[in-house]
């Protein structure tokens, strides 16, 4: 069954959601990590995220939410983002965002793409695919500035497992809204 105009937009809406999170996490990365390389990758990757809310924001509008709409996920969702957020330490910060949560946003990409209707659904395939080739990119420049500087600073206290397991406990994660009563639900 493919997704409803609205659940696309509840599932895009949260995307955004994700994305907004992941580029305030990063910018409050910045001052608090020491290293240089890991500065400039966070740097790098907020203007990305910036890019992938504003393209995920006008799309929700397209498909009849709000301009720029933005649904909290479910709560054990939002608790996976605040123990990302809480990480310390470059290491600890580069592992948990690159390895973990890149890579769990990256198969929420995917569901969505396996859950749409490609032809239907044509304009926001599009902003997806364009944003998965970016968080590829993105993995790659992490895995560049790991092996230019190995001895980045850590904090000794290890978040991606933990990480990796809250993320992977947050299904469903998208709060779909109830259809309006008496209006049919539309699939184009």
């Amino acid at each position: 069954m493919t997704l409803t105009v609205r659940e696309r937009a509840d599932t895009l809406g949260t995307l955004r959601y994700a994305s907004v999170h992941a580029m305030e996490t990063l910018a409050a990365w910045v001052p608090t990590t020491p290293d240089l390389e890991a500065k400039i990758l966070f740097g790098r990757h907020i203007w990305e995220f910036a890019q992938h809310a504003d393209q995920l924001g006008r799309r929700t509008h397209e498909l009849r939410a709000a301009l720029h709409y933005t649904p909290a996920p479910t709560p054990a969702y939002d608790g996976a983002l605040a123990l990302l957020r809480s990480t310390a330490g470059a290491r600890e910060r580069i592992s948990a965002f690159h390895d973990v949560f890149l890579a769990d946003l990256a198969d929420k990409y995917a569901d969505y793409l396996a859950a749409t209707d490609a032809f239907l659904d044509e304009p926001s395939v599009r902003v997806v695919e364009r944003i998965t080739a970016d968080l590829r990119r993105m993995t790659a420049d992490a895995a560049e500035a790991r092996a230019q500087r190995p001895a980045l600073t850590g904090s000794g206290v290890a978040t991606a497992a933990a990480l990796a397991a809250a993320l992977a406990a947050a299904r469903p994660w998208v709060r779909h809204r109830a259809p309006a009563a008496g209006i049919a639900e539309a699939t184009a």
